[in-house]
């Protein structure tokens, strides 16, 4: 794809989406053969497809992870994947609030741009937005509309959930001309839907333990599955990495023929954490290149962890401002300030105070640990926890042990999900804190809800679904 340097955009901003608008067709389901009219309809053909995300196990091999079949898919839709200029993130994690932060900075300035990330909380369209407005319900239909011919003549090789989904937002971001789309990477790199793109510019977030009954069981193979994602050319932004995570990430771009600029190392970053009487608890960085520097910019999520984020976001901002974006330094800083990202320390109920998060590995339960001891106030802290049973449950457990005083086990909702009281038995075989069940969330909650005082913290985490699931129980008035 030959590429050219972009132009800024007016200083009349673009924000009105437009609805996609493509033909009705017909599908065929396992009941027959039926047109796709209404978004009751398009969700049905949707959830019939193979979903890798609520399986318990899956093989990661290229029968069920085929970038070929991908290809075919959107070969069928008219390669929307080559009509749009891109950025694509990957990690274990971080990557969604790294995606956010990027979004929102090329949005301030003035870019029209596309967000696809991955899982969602509550509305399946929260993974697909543009300018930060979700596709619509009508949207949405129509796409499933216009995919459903191509699935249905591919049947003998049958795409899944996340493909038809990946193709579903390549489809809309070029039918409504995004002037660039920030994508997140499902499970992996190598092998991802997403991965048959080229984009702009790489971004690598924290790597460490997770699904690694696909990507492999030491960092070695996650982080070499990670940089499947590298291209020629192309340059990458890696957060600070274990000094194992590096050596592969810079023999694979030395492989590949690509730029690799590291946090801390060749690009010069810094943080602190701070708190002010004004401001409050919070974390400011420092990063400098040679065509751009901000200085004690202040990280709009929480966390110390969400530095390492911003720095990503920022390097990749940068990278695309030496190929023709044009992105004012007063424009990320302003964009960096709207950010605000569900299920990432989100609190969502002052009394009992109950925040949400989706830490879902051994890593990102301590992050969060650090990050509430940090920039939360209370005396004692309640953990309710879920999570599924293909992860790192034992140093989960560690983290979670470190900072809870104490904990209630429930299940997250999905097949997935590990069982509390099995959760239950190996926290106790490690810890003395109180612990108990209960068998739905509704009930953890309620035994939450007894326990603690005015000044005292419920955190529901563990799991992307459970959290998922607190916000919707929450929406229906069916949480405490």
């Amino acid at each position: 794809m030959t590429r050219t340097a972009i132009k800024h955009p007016t200083s009349a901003k673009r924000t009105k989406v437009k609805v996609t608008k493509v033909r009705r067709a017909s599908t065929r389901t396992g009941t027959g053969v039926r047109s796709i009219r209404t978004y009751r309809a398009a969700l049905e053909f949707l959830n019939t497809r193979t979903d890798y995300e609520k399986m318990v196990r899956v093989g990661y091999n290229h029968t069920n992870f085929n970038l070929s079949r991908m290809l075919r898919i959107l070969a069928g839709l008219g390669n929307p994947h080559k009509k749009i200029r891109t950025v694509h993130v990957a990690g274990t994690k971080g990557k969604g609030s790294t995606c956010y932060m990027t979004a929102s900075m090329l949005q301030n300035a003035g870019y029209r741009t596309g967000l696809y990330t991955s899982p969602h909380f509550v509305d399946l369209r929260e993974r697909i937005s543009i300018n930060g407005t979700l596709i619509s319900e009508a949207g949405f239909t129509r796409l499933m509309a216009r995919i459903a011919p191509v699935v249905h003549r591919l049947r003998h090789d049958e795409p899944t959930f996340f493909e038809i989904m990946t193709a579903a937002a390549f489809v809309y971001f070029a039918h409504n001309k995004v002037d660039v789309a920030v994508i997140e990477t499902g499970l992996g790199g190598r092998l991802d839907s997403t991965n048959v793109i080229r984009p702009e510019v790489c971004g690598i977030t924290s790597i460490s333990y997770d699904h690694v009954a696909q990507l492999g069981n030491t960092l070695e193979k996650i982080a070499s599955e990670k940089a499947g994602i590298f291209k020629p050319g192309i340059p990458v932004i890696s957060a600070p990495q274990v000094p194992v995570v590096r050596r592969v990430l810079r023999k694979a771009a030395d492989q590949v023929g690509c730029p690799l600029r590291i946090l801390g190392e060749d690009i010069e970053f810094s943080y602190r954490f701070e708190c002010s009487r004004i401001t409050g608890p919070h974390t400011r960085v420092c990063i400098s290149t040679p065509t751009s520097r901000f200085d004690h910019l202040r990280v709009p999520l929480l966390g110390e962890h969400q530095a390492h984020n911003c720095g990503v976001a920022l390097g990749m901002v940068d990278a695309l401002r030496q190929c023709g974006f044009r992105v004012p330094e007063q424009s990320a800083i302003d964009g960096l300030a709207k950010v605000h990202v569900q299920g990432r320390l989100e609190l969502i109920r002052d009394h009992p105070r109950t925040v949400v998060d989706a830490a879902h590995n051994a890593a990102s339960v301590a992050a969060l640990m650090r990050a509430i001891g940090q920039n939360v106030t209370y005396d004692s802290m309640v953990v309710i926890f879920g999570c599924s049973a293909d992860k790192d449950i034992e140093g989960m457990l560690d983290q979670l042990q470190l900072g809870a005083d104490k904990v209630i086990f429930t299940g997250t909702g999905v097949p997935r999900s590990a069982g509390p009281h099995d959760l239950l038995f190996r926290f106790m075989e490690k810890s003395q804190k109180m612990a108990q069940v209960g068998d739905t969330l509704q009930e953890a909650y309620e035994i939450a809800c007894r326990c603690v005082t005015r000044e005292d913290l419920i955190c529901i985490t563990g799991s992307v679904y459970l959290v998922g699931l607190a916000k919707r129980l929450l929406a229906q008035g069916q949480l405490g």
